[in-house]
Order: C-alpha cells, then sequence, then structure tokens
C-alpha cells in the first residue's frame, strides 16, 4: 500500500492549465498515480497508509523561490518556517554574485564580512567547506527545503583577482574560467553576479562574457543583478541581454523591478525590449518580488571607488573626514553607482537591521528620522552607522512603483523570487510573505494573475529555467515536492510592522513526499536536499 493519498484536491498543477479535481497518491517521494473526478465517476478510490482529506484546498507543485538569501540560515535553522511555511519546496541560493563557495581561507573570512549584513557573519556555523561540490555535500546532511546553487561570480573574483579595480589577466581570467567549470561540474546551476557589488562590479563585459561562454557549455544560466536598477536601468538591461547573447548563455534576470523616480511607469519599456530578444531567440527569464521597497545593506549604496579592496579599505576611507566628504557628495550631489546613479534619498532609506546592539534604536526609522532625533545631517547619521556597525546595516529602500510591480509579473518569461534577507530586527517581509502575497493579493483581490497562472510562474517556469526534469508539476512519476493551500484564506502573516509572522491559509507542504508543514505547522522532518545541475 502506498504511503499517501491526497483525496478530492483541486490540482492546479503548474502547467497554467485548468484546475481539476482528483485523488493524488504519492508513495517513497513521488507521485504515483494521479486518478481525476474519482468520486463523480464512482469508481474505486485509491487507498493508501494515509489518507488525507484535500476537500476545498488547491493542491498544487511546491513553490521555487529563485532568488533567495538562505546560504546560511538553511543550515544555522532547521525550522526555516520563514520559507516552508509559505510553501517553498526549493530555494535558488548563491546569489548577487557573493557566497561561500569556492573560497580559500582569506576568501571565506572577507566574504562573510562583506556580507554579514545578508547573512550574518556565521559565529554559529561551521565553514567546514571551501568547493561547490563541498557546500552542496553539507546541504545533502539534511535542510528543511531544497536548495540549488548558483556560483558567486563576485567571489571567484575575490579569490582569484582580490578587490581591485581593475581587469583581469590572462592567467587570471584562464582560472576564474576553471572555477567556474569546477563549481558546475560539482552540481552547480549556473552563475551569479552582483554589478553594483563589489568586487564582482570591477568585472568589464568581456571578463563576465568569457564566464558565461563556460556556464553555456555545462547547460547552467547567468543571474545578474545588473549595473543599474534606477538611472541607467534599461541599458543596463540591455547590456545582459547583449552580453548573453554573444556567449551563447541563457539568462536570468535578478529581481527585475523598475525602480526610482526616473523609472515611474517605464516597465512597458522593459517589457518591449525583452520580448524584442525572445522574438529574436533569446533565452530569457526573470524574476520578481511582489512589493515596491527593495532591501539591501547601507554599505551598498556607496560609491564603487569607495569599496574598493574590501571591509576594511572602506573602513578606513569613512574615518577619514576627506575621503567622507568625497562619499557624501557622490551619494547627495552626484549619484552614487553604488546607489544606481540616483542621488540618495534618506528621507526613503529605512534602517531594518543592525549588528551592533547599541544601534537598535535606528532600527524601523529613515536614516532623516534618525538623524533628526540626534539633530544632526542625515550623512552624519549614515556614517556612524556604517562605522559602528562594521558595514552589516541593512536598510529598505522605499523606490518602487506599484505600476511595474503589476506590469512585469504578468510577463510570459516571470518567476517568482523573495530576494529575502532574513538577519535584522525588522527584515522585509517579502522573506516571509512573498508566496502567499502573489496568491492572495495579486490573484484572489486584485485579479492581475488568474491562480492558475500564478501558479505556473512559481512553479513549472522556474523549474524549467533550472533545467529540472521531474519537478514544477503536478505528474505521475515526479518529486512529490507539493503544497495545499486554501485559495479563500491564503494570505501572508507578514507586514511592515510584523515582518517575521507567517503565512495563512497554507496547511499543508510536503518535499520529497513528507510533511515538512502539516495543519498549519511545522514538522521537524528535514526532507530538503541540494539540487544540482542536470547534465548536459
Amino acid at each position: 500500500m502506498e504511503d499517501l493519498v491526497v483525496r478530492d484536491a483541486d490540482v492546479v498543477d503548474g502547467s497554467g492549465a485548468d484546475s481539476y479535481r482528483a485523488d493524488v497518491v504519492i508513495d517513497a517521494g513521488r507521485i504515483v498515480s494521479i486518478v481525476k473526478e474519482a468520486a463523480a465517476a464512482g469508481c474505486q478510490r485509491p487507498r493508501a497508509r494515509r489518507e488525507l482529506n484535500a476537500e476545498g484546498l488547491v493542491l498544487s507543485p511546491g513553490f521555487i523561490d529563485m532568488h533567495a538569501h538562505s546560504d546560511l540560515a538553511l543550515l544555522r535553522d532547521p525550522d526555516h518556517s520563514a520559507k516552508a511555511a509559505q510553501g517553498v519546496t526549493l530555494e535558488v541560493l548563491g546569489q548577487d554574485g557573493l557566497s561561500y563557495a569556492p573560497v580559500d581561507d582569506r576568501t571565506l573570512e572577507e566574504v562573510r564580512r562583506a556580507v554579514t549584513g545578508w547573512n550574518g557573519y556565521g559565529d554559529d556555523i561551521d565553514f567546514d567547506w571551501r568547493t561547490v561540490g563541498e557546500y552542496l555535500d553539507r546541504l545533502d546532511r539534511g535542510i528543511a527545503v531544497n536548495a540549488a546553487y548558483l556560483i558567486p561570480q563576485g567571489t571567484v573574483r575575490a579569490l582569484v583577482v582580490g578587490w581591485e579595480d581593475r581587469e583581469a589577466g590572462p592567467e587570471e581570467l584562464d582560472r576564474m574560467r576553471r572555477l567556474v567549470a569546477e563549481g558546475l561540474e560539482q552540481g552547480a546551476v549556473g552563475l551569479s553576479s552582483g554589478l553594483t557589488y563589489t568586487p564582482g562590479m570591477y568585472a568589464r563585459d568581456a571578463e563576465l562574457t568569457e564566464l558565461c561562454r563556460v556556464v553555456a557549455a555545462y547547460g547552467g544560466y547567468y543571474c545578474p543583478h545588473h549595473r543599474s536598477y534606477g538611472a541607467g536601468a534599461l541599458e543596463a538591461y540591455a547590456e545582459m541581454v547583449a552580453l548573453t547573447r554573444e556567449a551563447g548563455c541563457p539568462l536570468h534576470l535578478a529581481h527585475a523591478t523598475m525602480n526610482f523616480g526616473v523609472n515611474r511607469g517605464r516597465a512597458p519599456e522593459l517589457l518591449a525590449l525583452l520580448d524584442r530578444a525572445l522574438a529574436a531567440g533569446a533565452d530569457i527569464t526573470l524574476d520578481t518580488y511582489p512589493y515596491t521597497p527593495g532591501c539591501t545593506t547601507l554599505a551598498a549604496l556607496l560609491p564603487s571607488w569607495a569599496s574598493e579592496g574590501g571591509p576594511e579599505e572602506v573602513l578606513a576611507r569613512l574615518a577619514d573626514p576627506v575621503t567622507a566628504e568625497r562619499i557624501r557628495h557622490d551619494l547627495e550631489v552626484t549619484g552614487s553607482d553604488g546607489c544606481h546613479g540616483v542621488p540618495v534619498e534618506w528621507e526613503t532609506i529605512e534602517i531594518s537591521g543592525v549588528t551592533d546592539p547599541a544601534l537598535a534604536e535606528c532600527v524601523g526609522r529613515t536614516v532623516r528620522q534618525a538623524a533628526d532625533l540626534r539633530g544632526e545631517p542625515p550623512w552624519a547619521t549614515a556614517r556612524r552607522l556604517l562605522v559602528r556597525d562594521r558595514l552589516g546595516t541593512t536598510i529598505l529602500q522605499h523606490v518602487g512603483h506599484e505600476e511595474n510591480v503589476r506590469a512585469i509579473m504578468r510577463h510570459r518569461a516571470h518567476t517568482g523570487g523573495s530576494d529575502g534577507i532574513l538577519r535584522g530586527s525588522k527584515p522585509h517581509p517579502r522573506a516571509y510573505g512573498t508566496f502567499p502575497r502573489y496568491l492572495g493579493h495579486y490573484v484572489r483581490e486584485l485579479g492581475v494573475l488568474t491562480l492558475e497562472e500564478c501558479v505556473a510562474h512559481l512553479t513549472s517556469r522556474p523549474a524549467a529555467r533550472l533545467r529540472l526534469p521531474d519537478r514544477g508539476l503536478v505528474r505521475e512519476g515526479y518529486r512529490a515536492d507539493l503544497v495545499l493551500f486554501d485559495p479563500a484564506t491564503v494570505a501572508p502573516g507578514a507586514t511592515f510592522a510584523e515582518p517575521r509572522a507567517l503565512p495563512t491559509g497554507i496547511p499543508y507542504v510536503l518535499v520529497d513526499g513528507r510533511f515538512v508543514i502539516e495543519d498549519g505547522r511545522r514538522t521537524d522532518v528535514l526532507a530538503g536536499r541540494a539540487v544540482r545541475r542536470t547534465p548536459v
């Protein structure tokens, strides 16, 4: 007798086709049979050791978070309800060009310090890996949900070139190509970049193109956080399209937003650019989160010249009054490349997390509000935070536009990604609410997408980008990574005031056929494993 039958579910199978009523039988981690309209047909109902009555619930493939920052969270937090409770059964890690493999001892320490604001420094983690394969093996010991990994181009550059703003030499480029090839051979699904973050931003297009040729040869994809989401956004998107066309590499645009005042209402221009490329044969997908504010670190706003050399060099520049004034001018007057070429508006920069508890009074306030409380200019407050928090401060940027969010999520190349940073006292609610917000707010309340369309965006489309032959659809033989939700009540609990509240209306989530969420509560099951690239 099989393990489980989910009876009388409304199956939204991930293909975009209309839903249907069925009994779905699961055994040994896979879907073994689907009996449509079993009750109405009067046929013999399938039986199993356990039967779950799913009347009134939608059964869909588990959601795939195409842009996650859970690289350390999956290791430190076995519960990981932030994602499991949303119905996420697979996360894609290694984003924005900075993560923890491949590294040597020097680079690991540098990266840990550089992305403390994203993942914490990792005092509670045993960093017993150095290669991509060793990191994936570490995930295989048991995690809450499945995880795939992108090779972080910035980390590779730090390992080979360092944190300097210069071109890579021929031997350095050869070594970077070998590291990317090794990571792909060990199971990575592609390459990411953070082209407004150091040191990845120092790579010229020719260097990136050569690395993308390697990615293409192994059947992976390139996932850039490109060079501007502000004043030069459209040009930056076009740059990535042209670069990957030259390399013959599939392109997945990370958190593909059109932010800041200069881009209000300009999403149709981006979509037209993508449609032209798709019509010409390009292989392009993108992900977005269903919110208007963004989230990053305060240090990320700094100009690239001020970030050269790594964290200690940055702190030294901030400590020097003359250099600090030059940084202020770039931020407030010129428009720093770290802030996407747009002069910073301190009233839009909300402090969401600090590593130094003595700075906790700033959390939840904008930089301008925190400055007004002290009777000082905003830059003085920002500079003090950067120095005392050793670049670990996280922020929300209230710079998005709802009309752009809605237009982009309708596109045929769209997938969902939380871009969720789980650290800080007041993180962005997208970390805990992205997927139920799509289903509740944008499907049920606004009708921006139909339920079937939305589920396809969150399941089969990302599975196709990841080249996963047995995930992303409710099909016989496919892996039983599944979610059951109530379409009438599904909603995020997370808000900007209570960002860690869990969603409602998602009572069951299965990973590998095992319940990680049951009756709305997290079980102790650790069924997640590393999902490795399918060989070409």
